[in-house]
């Protein structure tokens, strides 16, 4: 029998993007897939029947279930689906591991091995898998383009018969996938574009893309090319230095997170109440908290002279570009767990290792079960090897995935 990959409707009703598109399809035809998919489960991205040639097209999503080895997602299951996945299926997507501790205990139970996108560790080989990047890149060009529909100046200089209109200055805190992202949207628009990161060594790939990098005395160089949390002290300086940016910006977009814990507070109420009049601001991570106070998940907010909002489901406002960016990586994950038509893990390799949830009954990712309060360490596993709670430093062939450049 051929491996079954399975794509159910989302749980999540707002959700547009596909985990499934129609050149993936073919490309796991090419290895002997078969593809089920649940009528409704594309139509966010507008892709139909005719459009996914070769998939076999279900009512229900206990049908999906029944029939599918694997499951594809772009948000986790509900709890409903995952009580009736059958034991051994392997699901694969983002699965938002540090946030629902009853969700992982249901998948251990249910004796589901679950991939989150989330765990991959950030590694040139694991680049062309890396779902955060590619959604994240989604979210930093949009954020910039909310920011330009509700600012009230131009974003480049212009002139006009009557004189120049000066260009609007931008500053972007977060200088990961989306705050390049954000910072290059920005340029292209024509805006002066800043940049800041409390990770110093990214200020070449800030300035690369045509921004001027803010530079505030702090350094949080953390692993796996995330930034660490900060002290109170150097959150004390990052505020003093940073005012001064923000309270010049036109438009402010927020783009930092720390994996596993809430959004970092970093612009104060007084750094808002001491933008410009008309000033905008986009907090990026609104669902996770927020950057910026006075945000409100999904709302336009006046703080002062600035107006903040706070966007939610970015990647799903592009959902025909980015279900095929979160396509790809998924295909780019199995495939090479594909062997003589059978799904074969290697948990020797620290991609497969580093980025499982849960796996034989139990939840193994060390840092999950950290922030979710499980006992420190998951009983041993044949075969299995956890990841540990801090990323190691990478070997040389595997350097932390770079960030977009122009």
């Amino acid at each position: 029998m051929p491996v079954v990959v399975g794509v159910p409707v989302s749980s999540d009703p707002k959700e547009r993007r596909s985990p499934i598109v129609p050149a993936v399809v073919q490309k796991l035809k090419g290895l002997g897939v078969e593809v089920v998919v649940e009528r409704g489960a594309t139509a966010g991205a507008y892709l139909d029947e005719t459009s996914l040639e070769g998939v076999n097209w279900v009512d229900s999503t206990a049908e999906v279930l029944a029939a599918s080895d694997v499951i594809w997602s772009v948000d986790p299951p509900s709890l409903e689906t995952i009580g009736q996945m059958r034991e051994g299926t392997i699901l694969m997507g983002l699965l938002y591991p540090y946030s629902d501790r009853q969700r992982a205990e249901l998948l251990a139970s249910k004796k589901i091995t679950a991939f989150a996108s989330e765990l991959i560790p950030r590694i040139s080989r694991s680049q062309s898998m890396d779902v955060m990047s590619s959604q994240a890149a989604c979210s930093g060009y949009q954020c910039v383009i909310l920011a330009a529909a509700r600012a009230p100046k131009f974003f480049p200089m212009l002139t006009y018969a009557a004189g120049t209109i000066r260009p609007s200055q931008v500053l972007v805190v977060g200088a990961g996938v989306a705050g390049l992202q954000a910072i290059a949207t920005a340029h292209r628009l024509g805006a002066v574009v800043y940049g800041y990161d409390v990770r110093s060594e990214v200020k070449e790939q800030v300035e690369s893309l045509g921004a001027k990098f803010v530079d505030v005395g702090v350094s949080a160089h953390g692993s796996g090319g995330y930034a660490r949390e900060l002290t109170v002290e150097e959150k004390a300086l990052q505020a003093e230095k940073l005012a001064k940016a923000v309270a010049s910006a036109d438009v402010l977009i927020t783009t930092a997170g720390v994996p596993g814990k809430r959004a970092p507070s970093i612009i104060s109420e007084s750094m808002v109440k001491g933008m410009k009049p008309g000033a905008v601001v986009i907090d990026m991570m609104a669902e996770n908290g927020g950057n910026v106070w006075g945000t409100q998940p999904g709302q336009d907010v006046k703080v002062g002279n600035a107006l903040v909002y706070g966007p939610v489901h970015l990647p799903s406002r592009m959902p025909v570009h980015a279900s095929e960016m979160f396509s790809k990586n998924l295909l780019n994950f199995l495939t090479p767990m594909i062997s003589d038509g059978l799904i074969k893990l290697d948990w020797e390799d620290k991609v497969v290792a580093g980025s499982c949830l849960t796996h034989d009954g139990q939840v193994v990712n060390k840092l999950v079960r950290q922030v979710l309060g499980f006992d420190a360490e998951p009983d041993p596993t044949p075969g299995f090897i956890p990841t540990p709670t801090a990323s190691p430093s990478p070997d040389p062939a595997e350097e932390p995935t770079q960030a977009i450049k122009e």
